[in-house]
């Protein structure tokens, strides 16, 4: 589209060059810019990517350190990693606490707060928690809801007209109220938790038919359907009407089934690892902010996404909250995805040379 727009303009270009009356120099001046005004929400359109979750002052404790106030929650650790791809904006809620400067983070990467609701008199999302050295499990210590508790998410007619959707960790029915408000999203994604497995299970499941793609953990897959091996899980889930299954194996790595299909990727070796903290919301966000970009969402596409999910996600690790991501550079990005290319890359060896090599 660019091209033809493109040619256009050049076309449009020459016929004012050539013209000597001022009045069509003006009316070519103001189609030009009509021109330009389409490619630009044409491209607003194509580039546009939703979430809806919950935005956070998270207090968390390592063996490795300590940070009593950082910003948290789902779509803050989604909205930033997907900044580095697209146009991301977020519905959500805040209180009186939350300052202009923890604002001006997102402001920073121009994500769209239009759709975040403040409320003056209230508080925003606390939570506390602590890691051991086993960093997969995290223990909660306080929960303070606080405006969270009554969010209901309100929507704009920008974000009702939103091509890609994250419907982050939040009840179902809320989940479910969303995706009923975008019916022309072109992919949908659902996270979910524990909590809502075990509470609100027909829910969920009635709200994952409504979507394009889940994306979990494997404890969370096994929980869901009640069978402890992956890969019957995640065709059970499957068959449910999602037409992607992505599988967040922590330390392990990650892995995406198709009904035809099945690919998996380790996790990006690090020697230090300082925080885990929204790891999951950082992938997808990597996840989804690349698929945002492409202009085709086929498994090729997904693909590439689970791998510059993994590299979001291997940033955010490495320091508490999202301090690391929030100091990324597309290099870096560019160098740790062609480090996984190196690293999950073999040549194929014709069954023949195998033969001739054991003998």
């Amino acid at each position: 589209m660019l091209k033809k727009i493109c040619g256009r303009l050049a076309g449009r270009s020459r016929q004012a060059a050539s013209s000597k009356a001022a009045g069509t120099k003006h009316h070519v001046s103001d189609s030009l810019g009509k021109l330009f005004r389409l490619f630009l929400e044409t491209q607003s359109k194509k580039m546009s990517l939703l979430v809806v979750g919950s935005v956070a002052f998270d207090a968390v404790e390592t063996p490795f350190g300590k940070c009593e106030k950082m910003l948290g929650g789902s779509a803050s650790h989604f909205s930033i990693s997907a900044s580095f791809f697209t146009k991301v904006s977020i519905v959500g809620v805040v209180g009186g606490d939350f300052s202009d400067e923890d604002h001006k983070v997102f402001d920073k990467y121009g994500i769209g707060t239009h759709d975040l609701e403040r409320i003056a008199g209230g508080k925003t999302f606390r939570w506390r928690g602590r890691y051991d050295y086993d960093l997969n499990v995290a223990h909660t210590l306080e929960t303070q809801l606080n405006v969270f508790a009554d969010f209901k998410p309100k929507l704009s007619e920008e974000s009702k007209d939103a091509r890609l959707v994250f419907l982050g960790n939040i009840q179902p029915d809320l989940q479910r109220e969303v995706r009923e408000q975008i019916p022309k999203a072109e992919l949908v994604a659902l996270d979910t938790m524990n909590l809502w497995i075990e509470n609100t299970r027909d829910s969920l499941l009635r709200t994952i038919k409504g979507v394009d793609v889940v994306i979990i953990n494997d404890a969370e897959a096994r929980q869901l359907t009640g069978i402890p091996n992956l890969i019957k899980a995640a065709r059970t889930i499957l068959s449910w009407g999602p037409k992607a299954l992505v599988v967040k194996r922590g330390e392990y790595g990650a892995a995406l089934f198709t009904e035809e299909n099945y690919f998996a990727i380790p996790a990006y070796p690090l020697e230090s690892v300082f925080d885990p903290t929204g790891a999951g919301d950082t992938f997808a966000g990597g996840f989804m902010g690349y698929l945002s970009s492409q202009e085709k969402l086929g498994e090729d596409a997904m693909r590439r996404a689970m791998i510059f999910g993994s590299v979001m996600a291997s940033f955010n690790v490495e320091e508490f909250g999202t301090e690391r991501v929030r100091r990324l550079t597309h290099h870096e990005i560019n160098e740790r995805f062609r480090a996984f290319k190196r690293m999950t890359h073999f040549e194929e060896i014709p069954f023949e040379r195998v033969e001739q090599a054991v003998r």
